[in-house]
């Protein structure tokens, strides 16, 4: 059991190479999805970026909406557009 829990963390913890579009916003160092995340949310605190009326919609800069795609996501939309921008 032990086994499996650390492969699977390792998987969750691998370093991942952001697109040059998400590079832009998060660094270009390869980082663990939680990190990219973690500065993702930074990111939209630092610029104001949550909608006020629902703060789970994040209203894209242009920035952002290199990586979304469009001008306003969910944060649960958020993480699978961001996972298209990771190899």
């Amino acid at each position: 059991m032990a086994e499996a829990q650390t492969q699977k963390n390792s998987a969750f913890m691998k370093t991942l190479k952001p697109s040059p579009q998400l590079a832009s916003v998060v660094g270009a160092e390869p980082l663990p999805r939680t990190e990219v995340t973690k500065r993702l949310w930074d990111y939209i605190k630092q610029h104001n970026l949550q909608n006020p009326a629902n703060k789970r919609n994040i209203l894209c800069d242009d920035a952002l909406k290199a990586v979304m795609g469009k001008d306003e996501v969910t944060m649960f939309e958020m993480t699978g557009l961001v996972g298209k921008h990771l190899a």
